[in-house]
Formats: structure tokens, sequence, C-alpha cells
């Protein structure tokens, strides 16, 4: 008996996918990561990147796409972030921030505007003016406390030091700001930069400069007391201002009493920068004496005439020719006989020993 032939098992149904199966290798998900470069692209442009990346990997990677629909799926996600990424600028336009305002208005008016590109009827771009964000003028504040009020008024803050020196800026309660720019960022945050120099420093020129610190003046035979206000007036406190003999074996007279005194050498010299700290010394000389000469036989350790050689130069010795007397010790160095009458050939000074001193 004739049977007729059985109908073929049909293949079984796609199930779902095995435990252990990668999902975002799945044709959803591929598709899933290529639909996300936009949206990432709209966040962030560097995030938009990251996304494409990540999608041309999975489009790639043991994918059962034909050749062909890769190619096209890696060339739609590039479009894609190509269509959400915003225009570059153009010819030098505003960038991530503003360019330097410079010293800014006094009266805290806006800076100047940033031109920012956009399409003109004739399919050109063309700089179109854009205000950069209003600010006050923070100039001659403190450093943390400008950066505190631009934080309060929405900025973002940025600092720098605004010399040549390229110094970092430690403790800003120290740093005084001389200038500053606003601007704003790809994402419309509108920041402020200031740029700023250690509190009692001169602001530069411009942004960057030098800083024009006062010049050391040429204060050679002007009275102690004319050259310590020219010092004064540039800056340094008068705990940092000293006076000093210009000869080794002189003294000055209590303070006040040698105000007509006269400058013959300043540290620093004449025409050096003073700048913050600097500690500065005038050596002086009584008028009778004059300056030393600069080719003199001691060289750089100038002496006054010391006849009897006891300490006390000759015009300030209140006992001339008497070696055994000195305004240190009127009545006699100790261990000498004490008497005037020693004074006739530097004898009579008893037999008191003193090798090696300046006393014998």
């Amino acid at each position: 008996m004739h049977r007729p032939p059985a109908s073929p098992t049909p293949p079984p149904s796609p199930g779902p996918s095995a435990p252990g199966a990668r999902w975002w290798l799945t044709p959803p998900a591929r598709l899933g990561f290529v639909l996300a470069v936009p949206l990432f692209g709209l966040v962030n442009q560097y995030l938009g990147f990251l996304a494409l990346i990540a999608a041309i990997v999975v489009i790639w990677t043991d994918s059962p796409w034909q050749k062909g629909v890769k190619v096209a799926a890696t060339i739609g996600a590039m479009a894609l972030l190509g269509g959400v990424l915003p225009d570059p600028p153009q010819d030098g336009a505003a960038g991530t921030v503003a360019e330097a305002d410079g010293k800014g208005a006094a009266d805290g008016r806006a800076a100047d505007t940033l031109a920012s590109a956009s399409p003109s009827p004739g399919g050109d771009r063309e700089p179109t003016p854009r205000p950069r964000p209003n600010a006050v003028d923070h100039r001659g504040m403190r450093l943390d406390e400008a950066r505190d009020r631009a934080e309060a008024a929405g900025f973002g803050v940025d600092d720098h030091n605004a010399s040549d020196d390229d110094k970092s800026i430690w403790m800003r309660s120290n740093w005084t700001v001389c200038f500053q720019q606003t601007g704003w960022t790809s994402s419309g945050t509108k920041t402020i930069d200031f740029g700023a120099v250690q509190t009692g420093a001169p602001c530069p020129e411009a942004d960057g400069g030098a800083v024009p610190w006062p010049e050391m003046p040429d204060l050679v035979w002007k009275t102690w007391k004319t050259a310590r206000k020219e010092v004064v007036a540039l800056g340094v406190p008068e705990d940092h201002l000293r006076a000093d003999t210009a000869y080794l074996n002189d003294q000055l007279p209590d303070e006040g009493e040698y105000d007509d005194w006269r400058v013959c050498a300043t540290d620093p010299v004449e025409g050096a920068d003073v700048t913050l700290d600097i500690r500065v010394t005038l050596e002086l000389t009584d008028p009778a004496n004059g300056c030393p000469e600069p080719d003199r036989e001691d060289g750089d350790e100038p002496n006054l005439p010391d006849r009897d050689d006891d300490g006390d130069p000759d015009y300030s010795d209140p006992f001339p020719g008497d070696r055994d007397r000195n305004s240190t010790f009127p009545n006699g160095l100790p261990g000498g006989s004490g008497s005037s009458g020693s004074s006739s050939g530097g004898g009579g000074g008893g037999d008191w020993n003193c090798p090696g001193t300046r006393w014998c």
C-alpha cells in the first residue's frame, strides 16, 4: 500500500538569544548606537565623538551585515554627528573664551563686542557683533574677593599672573586684579578671567607685560633726611630702610643727629628695580669727611685717619693723641693708667697685655 511521503519537519523558530550572548552586538543594539551619536553630540561635541567611535566598533565587530550595509551605517553615523555640531568660527571669530579686554572701562561698562559667525543671504558667512557678558569692574580688588563676586554673579572664573615672570598664583588674598576679560563657552556659559599681580606691585601696561617697578634714584651726596624721603616715596617701608657709615671706622651719631650727613653709596645701586620686600641701605658720611675715593689704597674697606689708633677717627676723637682713652673708655682703657698724661707718644698706658688688638 502506497503511503504519501511525510511532510518535512519545519525548522525551529528563532528564540531569544542564549544567556551568554552579547546584547550590544544584536542588530537593534547596533542601530541604537548609531542613533545615539547625534543625541550625545547635542550635549557635547566630545561625547558625540566618543559615541561615534562606539557605534563604529559595534557596527564592524562580529556583524552579520553585509559590507555595504556596514559602510552605509558608518557614513550615516558620521553624517548624523556632523549635522548637530556647531559651525566653526569664521576669520578668527569668537572661540570658547573671549579675547582679552585689556584694563576695561573704569565706569564698569561692558567690554567690546565679540564677533560670531552667522550666514548671510548670499550664502557667505560674515561676522556679526555678539555682546560680551556684562561684568562690573573688579580692577584694584583683592583677587579672592573678585572671584567670589564673579561666581556669585554666575560667571565661570579663572585667573592668571598678569606679569611676564610666569609666577604661579598662591594665596589669592595676596594678589590684586589688574585686568579682566569676559566671554562665552560653546555651551553658552559666561566666563571671566582675571589677570593679577602681587599686592603692592604696579600693574603692567598690558596683560602679560613687564611690571614697571620704580628704579633706585641717584642719591649720592644728598642728605640722609632728603634721601630717606625719596626712598620711602618709592614704596619702601620705613623699617626696610637703614643707615650705615661709608667708612668702616666711623660711627653714626644718635638717631636724629645725622640728618645732615651725606649719602656716598646705596644698596641697591642706582637704576636697580625697587621690588616688593626689598631692603635698602644708605651709606653716610659726615660732610666734612667727604666720600671714599674709588681708587683708595684700602679699596672696599675705607677708613678715616686715626693717628693714635684707638678706634676713634681723628675728626671725632674726644682725646686726640691719647691712645689709652677714646669715646668708649673716656677714663682709660681696661688695665691702663687712665691718666691723660699718658697720651704723649702713646706711652704710659700701663703694662696691660693686649696683643693682636687694635689698642696696641
